[in-house]
C-alpha cells in the first residue's frame, strides 16, 4: 500500500511539457552562448581591423625611396642631346616635370620637352657687344630668379615662369621669361664678373660680385612709375673691403645681411654685410677636412650645405653664442663613402637635397630627419649637372652632353626615428629641442614632427586627472560599499554613476569658459580650499566622535556622512572668504602674479590644474563604480568571520576586504587611466593646446588625442602630416593596449594571490 502511494507521488520529468521546457531552455542557452561568442569575436575583430588600418596608413612613412628610368607609354624615355649650345650653368624643371629649362655659358636660355628634348622656347640673353657670360647666380629654386654676369662687369636678372591653360579641357603649359628687376642690365663692377650672388624679396634686392678677390655690392630698390606703370630701380653701389679670401663662389642669404664665401681648399668666410662700420668678415672657418666641391643654400636660405672631395656633406646655420653674437655652426653631417661629391641639387619644397658623386652615385638626404633615404647609381663616371623637379618626383641628369630623365618615389623623407622621438636641431633654434609644429605661413617652413611633446602632454594631463580623481573615487567607493547604510547607498551610487553620462564636451566647455577664468582670479582660494577642506572634515569627524551619545544617536547609524555636506560647503566658502587677506599677507599681490614674477614660473590661464580638476571629475564615476562593485561583491562571510574573531571594522576592511577586492580596484584605476589618456574634448577646450614639455602645473599642454582632433581636418589626405596624425593615433592605440594588457596581468596575479581568502 505504501509502495503504491510512493510511486504515485513521484514526479515525471519526461512529460511533454517538461521536455518542451528543457528544449526551450537549451535553445535559449545555445542562442545566448552563440550571441555572446559572436559579440566577443566581433569586438576582437573590430580592434584588429582598427590596428591594421592604422598600420596601413602609417607604413608608407617608413618606406625607402626608389628611382627608375622615366617611363612614357610603357617605354623608358631614352637619353637625348641637351638642347642649346655651350656648357650648362643651370638646369631645372617646372611643376609637372614636363618642361625643362637650361641656361648655358653661351647665353642661351632654352625651354624643352623633358621626354624627348624638343625645344619649346629659346631665348638669347642680350649680351653686350664683345662681352661673354662669365658667371651665374641663383636666388633660390623656389623663386626661379637667376642672374648672368658678363665680362664687361654688367649683370642681367631673369625669372623663368610657366602659365597653365586648359583649351578644350587639355592642359597646356606655356613657359616664358620675365625681368623682375627691369630689362636693363646693372653695372656691377668695372671688370669681369667672375663670381656672383643675388638675393632679396619683393622690392629690395642686392647683387654682389666681381673678381675673385675684389667684390662690389649693389643694393636695388624697386618702385612702380605711376604714369608709365614701369618698374624703376634705384641703385646704390659700394665696393667691399678686401676680405683676404679669394672667392670661388658666393652665396647671399635672403635677409641680405649674411654672405658666405667659398674659398680655396676648405676655407669658408662669413661676411656681415650690415656690421657697424661696413661689411666685414665675422668668421673664417676650415669647413671641411678636404676641399670644398659644392656649396649651396638649403630651401629658405637659412642653412648652408657644403660638400667636399672626401664624400662628406655638412649642414651649417647661424646660432647665437653666449655673447649674443651670430656664429655659423655646423649642425650635422652626411657621409657618402669616400668618392668626391660633384653636385648638390636642392629640393624646391622640402628640407632635402640630392648629391651626385664622382662615380655617378646619387644620394637623397633630408636634413631634419638626418636620413639618407636613397642611394643609387644613375651614371657611370662624372655627371655635368643634375636637376630636381619642384615636386621632387623627377630628376634630370646631364652626362656627356646628353640628358636622362628619372622617376623618383620619395614621399616622406622627413620622417625618421630621430625626427619623431629624439631632439632635433631645427633652423633658427639655439640648441636641439623636442618640437611639434606641423605648418606655418611660409613655403620654406621646416616641419617639426616630434611626437614627444604630444606624448608628454597626454601623460601629464592623465597624471593630474588621476592625481585628483583616484583618491576621491576609491575613498568614496570604500565608504559607500562598506560603511554606508543600504538606503543611503541606493541614492548615492546611482547619482555618482549618473555623472558619467554628462558629455565631456560640456565639461570642457565649462572648464574652458568658466573654471579657467575663475581659477585665475581665485588661485589662492583654490589652494586654501585644498588644504583647509580635509582639515575641516577631520576636525568635524573628531568633534562628532566626542559629542554626547544623546546627540550622536539623533542621526541613524550609517547616515553620518550626510552631515559632511554642509561642512564641505561652509569650509569652501570660508576658504574663499579668507583667501584675499591671506594672499595679501603672504604675497602682497595676487598669487598668480607672485608665481610668475617672483618664482619665475609661467602662468597660463588654461593650464594643467584646470585639466586635472575637469578631467578628474570625468574619471571619478568610472573608477568609483567599478571599485564600489568590487568591494561590495566581497563575500559577507569573510567580513563577519573577521569581526567575529575580534577585528575592528577598519582592520577588516584593510586586511580582508581590500585585498580580496584589489583585482577589481586595480582594474578600475587602469580603466580610469585609459579614459584619461584618450580624453579629447576636455583637454581640447580647457588647455591652450600648446605642445610644450613642461611639468609646471600652471602651463598647458597638447595631447595626442586633442592634436588629432585639431589638425586632422586641415591635413591633406596622403601627406606626411596626414600620416603622422595616424601615427599619433597608432601610438595612442598601442599605449592603451599595453596599459590594458599590463592591468590584466596584474589583476590575474592579484586574483590568484587573494582568491583563496
Amino acid at each position: 500500500m505504501s509502495t503504491n502511494n510512493t510511486a504515485s507521488t513521484e514526479l515525471d520529468f519526461n512529460t511533454p511539457a517538461a521536455k518542451r521546457h528543457r528544449n526551450i531552455r537549451a535553445l535559449k542557452d545555445k542562442v545566448a552562448s552563440t550571441g555572446i561568442a559572436f559579440g566577443g569575436i566581433s569586438v576582437i575583430v573590430a580592434i584588429l581591423l582598427i590596428f591594421f588600418y592604422l598600420l596601413y596608413e602609417v607604413a608608407p612613412l617608413f618606406q625607402s625611396a626608389s628611382i627608375e628610368r622615366w617611363t612614357e607609354n610603357d617605354e623608358q624615355v631614352a637619353p637625348y642631346t641637351a638642347p642649346g649650345a655651350g656648357k650648362t650653368l643651370y638646369l631645372t624643371m617646372e611643376e609637372q616635370a614636363e618642361i625643362g629649362f637650361r641656361v648655358t655659358d653661351a647665353g642661351e636660355m632654352v625651354f624643352f620637352n623633358t621626354r624627348n628634348g624638343d625645344v619649346i622656347l629659346q631665348k638669347m640673353a642680350e649680351i653686350p657687344e664683345g662681352a661673354t657670360v662669365t658667371s651665374f647666380a641663383l636666388a633660390s629654386e623656389y623663386s626661379g630668379i637667376f642672374a648672368l654676369g658678363f665680362s664687361n662687369g654688367q649683370v642681367q636678372v631673369f625669372k623663368h615662369k610657366y602659365r597653365s591653360t586648359y583649351p578644350n579641357g587639355v592642359r597646356v603649359i606655356t613657359p616664358f621669361l620675365e625681368y623682375p628687376l627691369g630689362t636693363e642690365p646693372f653695372q656691377l663692377s668695372e671688370e669681369a664678373v667672375e663670381v656672383l650672388a643675388l638675393n632679396g624679396s619683393e622690392e629690395e634686392w642686392t647683387l654682389i660680385g666681381g673678381q675673385h678677390s675684389k667684390l662690389t655690392a649693389t643694393d636695388i630698390s624697386l618702385s612702380e612709375n605711376l604714369i608709365t606703370e614701369e618698374i624703376e630701380a634705384d641703385t646704390s653701389a659700394y665696393a667691399l673691403p678686401d676680405m683676404n679670401i679669394p672667392a670661388n663662389k658666393l652665396l647671399l642669404m635672403p635677409d641680405r645681411r649674411w654672405m658666405m664665401i667659398s674659398g680655396e681648399g676648405s676655407k669658408l668666410g662669413i661676411v656681415d654685410m650690415k656690421a657697424a662700420g661696413g661689411p666685414k668678415v665675422s668668421q673664417l672657418i676650415e669647413a671641411t677636412s678636404g676641399n670644398i666641391t659644392s656649396f649651396e643654400l638649403l630651401l629658405g636660405g637659412n642653412s648652408l650645405l657644403i660638400s667636399d672631395d672626401k664624400g662628406r656633406t655638412s649642414q651649417w646655420f647661424l646660432v647665437r653664442n653666449a655673447d649674443n653674437e651670430w656664429v655659423m655652426t655646423q649642425v650635422r653631417s652626411f657621409e657618402n663613402g669616400n668618392s668626391p661629391i660633384d653636385f648638390i641639387s636642392i629640393e624646391h619644397r622640402r628640407k632635402g637635397f640630392v648629391t651626385v658623386s664622382e662615380t655617378g652615385n646619387l644620394s637623397f638626404y633630408n636634413t631634419t630627419a638626418e636620413r639618407n633615404s636613397l642611394s643609387a647609381a644613375v651614371a657611370k663616371g662624372n655627371v655635368e649637372m643634375i636637376a630636381l623637379s619642384p615636386r621632387s618626383n623627377a630628376l634630370l641628369v646631364e652626362q656627356d652632353g646628353k640628358l636622362m630623365l628619372w622617376a623618383i618615389h620619395n614621399e616622406h623623407p622627413e620622417i625618421s626615428w630621430s625626427a619623431l622621438w629624439e631632439k632635433v636641431w631645427y633652423e633658427g633654434y639655439e640648441e636641439p629641442e623636442f618640437t611639434w609644429q606641423s605648418s606655418a605661413s611660409t613655403n620654406d617652413f621646416e616641419p617639426k614632427y616630434s611626437l614627444m611633446p604630444l606624448a608628454f602632454g597626454t601623460l601629464k594631463a592623465a597624471f593630474y586627472a588621476m592625481l585628483l580623481g583616484t583618491p576621491l573615487a576609491i575613498c568614496g567607493a570604500i565608504y559607500t560599499a562598506y560603511f554606508m547604510v543600504p538606503a543611503m547607498r541606493r541614492k548615492v551610487k546611482p547619482f555618482i554613476e549618473l555623472m558619467e553620462a554628462l558629455p565631456t564636451v560640456i565639461l570642457g566647455f565649462l572648464a574652458g569658459l568658466w573654471l579657467a577664468p575663475f581659477m585665475e582670479v581665485n588661485l589662492a582660494g583654490i589652494f586654501i580650499t585644498l588644504l583647509f577642506l580635509p582639515a575641516a572634515i577631520i576636525g568635524f569627524a573628531y568633534a562628532w566622535s566626542c559629542a554626547p551619545k544623546a546627540v550622536r544617536y539623533l542621526i541613524p547609524d550609517g547616515w553620518d556622512a550626510a552631515l559632511l555636506v554642509p561642512v564641505i560647503i561652509l569650509a569652501t566658502m570660508f576658504s574663499f572668504w579668507v583667501a584675499p587677506g591671506i594672499e595679501e599677507m603672504l604675497f602682497g599681490t595676487e598669487m598668480r602674479y607672485w608665481v610668475s614674477q617672483e618664482l619665475g614660473i609661467p602662468y597660463d590661464q588654461r593650464n594643467a590644474l584646470v585639466v586635472g580638476i575637469a578631467m578628474g571629475f570625468a574619471v571619478i564615476p568610472t573608477i568609483f563604480s567599478i571599485t564600489e562593485d568590487a568591494i561590495f561583491a566581497v563575500p559577507k562571510h569573510l567580513s563577519y568571520g573577521s569581526l567575529a574573531l575580534g577585528a575592528t571594522p577598519w582592520q577588516t576592511l584593510v586586511r580582508v576586504v581590500m585585498p580580496t577586492a584589489s583585482p577589481g580596484i586595480f582594474s578600475a584605476v587602469m580603466i580610469g587611466m585609459g579614459r584619461a589618456v584618450g580624453e579629447t574634448m576636455i583637454v581640447l577646450m580647457a588647455t591652450g593646446n600648446t605642445p610644450i614639455m613642461d611639468v609646471n602645473i600652471f602651463e598647458g599642454m597638447r595631447t595626442l588625442a586633442a592634436n588629432i582632433a585639431v589638425e586632422m581636418p586641415e591635413s591633406e589626405v596622403g601627406s606626411t602630416h596626414f600620416r603622422i596624425l595616424f601615427l599619433a593615433a597608432f601610438v595612442l592605440f598601442l599605449f592603451t593596449f599595453m596599459v590594458n594588457t599590463l592591468a590584466e596581468l596584474v589583476r590575474q596575479r592579484l586574483r590568484k594571490k587573494y582568491g583563496s581568502l
